[in-house]
């Protein structure tokens, strides 16, 4: 008897550019992965330095901080925090980054964290992901790990094309 393959959800990871709105970094998992586990893998395909890392809450994991901090220790680490977050044991001595995240929210609130932090800049960055939706659609419909990864591949290449196309070059005048 033949038996169809069920085709599975994939789920696509994306590492743009918040400056310049460039895919650098794109990778598809099966649909349960954790997106905390990805960091690195995505890091391996960025050639510059990171300078700052916005992420979603799904991205409150110390391994994303130590991964960073290995990386790119200038790296400013920009992810809201769980709602069960606490002071790590050095937090009076050798605050982390999250320490103070949790510092400023328990002072100010997460909305002043959100607007003083730049987590705020994810707006430009939820952006970009409409883009990507709009353009290339919600299905990549390759079966297959190999088709599809290209299929993610050639669809960052065309939008980061597009990108450049309609940007103008601005030449400053003197």
């Amino acid at each position: 008897m033949h038996h169809s393959q069920r085709r599975s959800w994939r789920k696509l990871h994306i590492g743009f550019d918040a400056v310049t709105g460039r895919i650098v970094a794109s990778i598809l998992t099966d649909r349960d992965v954790d997106d905390a586990s990805q960091v690195e893998p995505l890091l391996d395909q960025i050639a510059e330095p990171v300078e700052v890392f916005l992420g979603d809450g799904g991205y409150d994991r110390t391994g994303v901080y130590t991964a960073l901090d290995e990386r790119y220790p200038e790296a400013k680490v920009i992810v809201p925090l769980r709602a069960d977050a606490v002071l790590s044991a050095t937090a009076d001595t050798e605050p982390t980054q999250r320490d103070g995240h949790i510092q400023a929210i328990s002072g100010k609130g997460r909305m002043a964290w959100q607007r003083d932090s730049g987590y705020n800049e994810r707006a430009r960055v939820e952006g970009q992901f409409a883009r990507w939706k709009q353009v290339i659609g919600d299905g990549l419909r390759f079966h297959g790990d190999e088709a599809c990864a290209t299929e993610v591949a050639i669809a960052a290449t065309a939008l980061n094309r597009m990108l450049d196309l309609g940007r103008p070059n601005s030449v400053r005048v003197a």
